[in-house]
């Protein structure tokens, strides 16, 4: 019997399989690689990546998916795990996986990404399918609309190696927006990435106001540090690495 996508949990079935060789190119898949999915839906990417890679870990909220992922979850390298990403200790769901490859439900895209920078360190490199308005986020240059918390902290740990704009016809239901598959590559992770991930969303917790008043206002003390008399959004990512130095 088909489920029915549940639009509080964001989702949108994969269903034109034509993209999902995009999806394998971006992610540059490999025999030997170890894959963890947030999403499999009703498996269809699970299915393509299984075939291709050496395991899968894939982890799904909706537990009225279980008879669909039935099989897959019978298929020796595919291990699938019931339970909120968001929750989970994903290191210990998916031991040893170095890509993060799926097509993101989209109301827990942001947040998960950004707790994969520091909280998933032998992540090596992302593929995610997210709305085309979140992707453009997350390469985003300073001083433009776009440009957030989550594009700070992206650029500071990855650099871009691919997108590719997705029609809302690849989905069930058709969502109202377009997406974009963005792949990024890990380059490093800065010192206490925690703290610094605090002073950037500290920062533009009140974009509105300058620097050191969204930063006082979020709890961080400014007092005696030469803070920058801009707002948030005109600091590139490394001058939130000095920013960061100086208030610690």
């Amino acid at each position: 019997m088909s489920v029915r996508a549940k639009k509080e949990l964001g989702q949108h079935f994969l269903v034109d399989e034509n993209i999902l060789g995009v999806i394998g190119r971006l992610a540059d898949l490999r025999r030997d690689d170890v894959v963890l999915e947030v999403g499999p839906g009703r498996g269809v990417l699970t299915t393509y990546l299984a075939d291709r890679v050496l395991r899968v870990y894939a982890v799904e909220l909706d537990q009225s998916l279980r008879p669909q992922l039935a099989e897959l979850d019978a298929r020796p390298n595919v291990e699938l795990v019931f339970g909120d990403a968001l929750r989970l200790d994903l290191g210990q769901a998916a031991p040893g996986a170095t890509k993060f490859v799926a097509n993101l439900p989209y109301n827990v895209a942001t947040p998960l990404i950004a707790e994969s920078l520091d909280g998933l360190p032998q992540i090596e490199l992302w593929c995610v399918m997210v709305q085309r308005e979140v992707a453009e986020r997350f390469f985003a240059k300073p001083s433009t609309k776009a440009y957030g918390a989550v594009s700070v902290l992206i650029q500071l740990v990855a650099e871009r190696v691919g997108f590719h704009p997705v029609s809302p016809n690849v989905f069930r239901p058709r969502p109202n927006v377009d997406s974009a598959i963005v792949a990024f590559r890990r380059t490093g992770l800065p010192p206490d990435f925690a703290y610094v991930k605090r002073i950037v969303e500290a920062s533009f917790a009140h974009r509105r106001k300058k620097l050191a008043n969204s930063l006082q206002l979020s709890g961080v003390d400014v007092s005696g540090v030469d803070v920058p008399d801009v707002r948030a959004e005109e600091l590139a990512p490394e001058q939130f690495l000095e920013l960061a130095e100086r208030l610690r």
